[in-house]
């Protein structure tokens, strides 16, 4: 039996309207996030999910309440789906920080494990259940990249309360270049 992710990148934030880089802050929706969770919580209310995982972080706890109004599911929040740790770079402007990332943020190739590491113990938890996920931009490009087989640069960039629809099929892997190593998102 497959298991499916729904797997979400949480509502737009003052963060991301600002090109902030966001890292581990918690984030703030702005009124158009609040809006993005909303409609997207419409489009799937008729859908039928087992469980709902989410990043321990503010701004996909609040998407995620957004979508659990249809489904009232008891949210499991882990630390394995928060956004790269960018270190000092955190908080700093997107294209100024593009310059200055170095080795002191999380490297892909520790998110992909990270990735890994949720994706298997998905699969041992939840053979066969489908899941509402709510991560972030990069991070959730990161698990696509990983059951797919692929690099990041493969995965096309996801908009704020995009879903991505995702049938698990162990085992998982990442392949990085060396230019994915100083990859960003908001």
């Amino acid at each position: 039996m497959e298991t499916e992710l729904y797997l979400v990148r949480h509502g737009q934030t003052e963060e991301n309207k600002a090109n902030i880089l966001q890292g581990h802050l918690p984030g703030h929706l702005s009124e158009e996030g609040l809006a993005q969770a909303r409609q997207l919580r419409d489009e799937l209310k008729e859908a039928h999910f087992d469980a709902l995982l989410c990043s321990d972080l503010q701004r996909c706890r609040d998407t995620a309440a957004i979508l659990n109004e249809a489904h009232g599911l008891q949210p499991e929040y882990t630390p394995l789906l928060r956004e790269r740790d960018w270190g000092p770079f955190t908080g700093m402007d997107i294209l100024k920080a593009r310059t200055k990332i170095d080795s002191r943020a999380e490297s892909v190739e520790s998110m992909s494990a990270r990735a890994v590491e949720f994706l298997n113990s998905v699969t041992s938890r939840y053979e066969g259940k489908r899941l509402l996920v709510v991560s972030h931009g990069l991070f959730c490009r990161v698990i696509q990249a990983v059951c797919l087989h692929c690099t990041l640069r493969d995965i096309p960039r996801m908009e704020n309360a995009e879903v991505r629809h995702i049938t698990l099929r162990p085992p998982f892997r990442f392949s990085a270049t060396p230019e994915e190593t100083g990859a960003t998102a908001n």
